[in-house]
């Protein structure tokens, strides 16, 4: 244990995972943990987060700034504050690649779009629709349907040696549609690269895509073929951050840090945190 260690951590609680980032005074990445969040947020919070605290080898109350962020942001009891999402994300994103960036998050319930200016300021940002389609979400269930495990999905594009085009936006009718791909003889590979091709299509409707492109998200860390399809579709490189499933985490945990001059009592201490704020 390295109690002497001054840390700040992040933690973001989303729909699909939950996701903890632990920083020292220099913004090195000590430790990070990801969990499933299930439904009890505030657990799984604190797993996770005692979980990074472990691996960190750092002592709790070394710890001297939470910030939580994501849908179960205000059920992270032990935080000091609270952050958007997006704030997190632009914020992580900027530190890894100063700069005009456009951000491309893709998640588990919800894609985003965010441009950033030369300062790191939001200019504009963009949401899917109240949708699955294009999502994590989406990928999962087309998954289960087809009986194969999530984690395989990546490799079997990379084994496909055509493309099916789906062309439904739903995704209970894109499973509809599958299934006559597959009655028609279809490669199972080939359709799931087509199942990629459909979550690109939904994010390519959202909003034009200027500039130099950074790439985040779970969907972006658990399946590489997408970047190489975005790429080839755009023609140009698209950049992908340390960690793409804990953006929103680091980037809290760098908040933070700069907040620093008004942290609150460590967890573990006995004292009541400060209020929540948002951003």
């Amino acid at each position: 244990m390295e109690p002497s260690k001054t840390c700040y951590c992040g933690v973001d609680v989303g729909s699909s995972t939950t996701k903890v980032a632990l920083l020292d005074g220099g913004k090195t990445i000590l430790a990070h943990a990801v969990r499933r969040s299930g439904v009890d947020f505030a657990g799984v919070a604190r797993e996770s987060f005692d979980e990074a605290v472990r691996s960190a080898g750092v002592l709790p109350a070394s710890i001297v700034r939470i910030v939580a962020t994501g849908v179960g942001r205000y059920n992270v009891e032990f935080a000091h504050a609270t952050r958007t999402e997006i704030s997190c994300q632009e914020r992580a994103c900027s530190h890894f690649f100063p700069g005009p960036i456009t951000i491309i998050d893709i998640g588990g319930q919800d894609n985003k779009i965010i441009r950033l200016n030369e300062r790191g300021e939001r200019v504009h940002f963009r949401m899917n629709r109240k949708c699955a389609a294009g999502t994590g979400a989406f990928l999962e269930e087309i998954a289960s349907k087809m009986d194969i495990p999530l984690s395989k999905l990546d490799g079997l594009a990379h084994q496909a040696t055509g493309e099916v085009s789906l062309g439904s936006y739903c995704t209970v009718f894109t499973q509809t549609e599958i299934l006559a791909k597959i009655r028609t003889g279809a490669r199972m590979e080939d359709i799931i690269k087509g199942v990629f091709r459909s979550v690109l299509k939904r994010i390519l409707e959202m909003d034009r895509l200027d500039g130099e492109i950074v790439a985040t998200g779970g969907v972006v860390a658990h399946n590489p073929i997408i970047i190489e399809m975005l790429e080839e579709q755009l023609g140009r490189v698209v950049k992908v951050p340390l960690l793409p499933e804990v953006t929103g985490a680091i980037g809290a945990s760098l908040i933070a840090l700069e907040e620093r001059s008004s942290a609150g009592p460590a967890p573990g201490s006995g004292q009541k945190p400060p209020g929540s704020q948002s951003t």
